[in-house]
């Protein structure tokens, strides 16, 4: 099963305009700078997910353990940017689509929302930009694993222990901690910028297409497209 985690890029674009001459009062300035602050929390709407406000700066993206993550080679992420705090969840999903298309129906509203197809995932955030007039989307693979890192090296997103910080093992035998089902969002430690769940509970969708390994990756932390 995939689920989603969203990305906002309007913060982005705010930071590349602070190259630009400033002439606003001080206040402005402040509440702009503010607003881009590192670990800052938001949502845009009552029911909008949970954004956290991610730094900018440079990582070593992929693995030497597996293939499919070779080369590893260096990323920069040039701009600030918000991602969600959580899995969108399935209380999220039926507020802004309507319906709920999960499994784990009895997992409740703050479980997370799943059997979502990458195209789901497109029309739901099409949604929350119609409601919120901001620039949601999904995260590239780059800007998913740079958050998920969170300036570390841990095994798992955020330590190297998976039980103090991910639901697992469904399918695996013996099972693992997850009672094979998915759990609610945000029961398990956090990473270092605040983000739950970035390993384990649901897979997550990112924008880009699938590849078998990083041979020729973009090295700005862009989507990489293709077939």
């Amino acid at each position: 099963m995939k689920v989603l985690r969203i990305i906002l890029v309007v913060l982005a674009f705010i930071s590349l305009q602070a190259h630009a001459k400033d002439e606003r009062k001080p206040a402005a300035k402040e509440k702009d700078n503010a607003s881009m602050a590192a670990g800052k929390v938001f949502k845009d709407c009552d029911n909008c997910p949970e954004m956290v406000v991610i730094p900018a700066g440079s990582f070593d993206m992929g693995s030497n353990n597996d293939p499919s993550e070779m080369p590893v080679h260096r990323v920069t992420i040039g701009s600030v940017f918000a991602i969600g705090k959580t899995e969108v969840t399935q209380g999220q999903w039926k507020e802004l689509m309507g319906d709920n298309p999960s499994k784990y129906l009895n997992c409740g509203d703050n479980c997370p929302v799943e059997q979502v197809s990458w195209k789901d995932a497109q029309a739901f955030i099409q949604k929350l930009n119609a409601k919120t007039g901001k620039q949601y989307r999904l995260p590239s693979e780059a800007e998913w694993e740079y958050a998920c890192r969170a300036g570390g090296q841990h095994e798992y997103c955020g330590s190297g222990n998976l039980d103090s910080i991910g639901w697992y093992g469904a399918l695996a035998t013996p099972a693992g901690n997850s009672g094979k089902m998915t759990n609610p969002v945000a029961t398990k430690q956090a990473n270092a910028w605040g983000l739950y769940d970035m390993s384990g509970n649901v897979w997550e969708w990112v924008e880009d297409s699938y590849h078998d390994s990083y041979n020729g990756a973009p090295t700005d932390g862009s989507a990489w497209q293709g077939d």
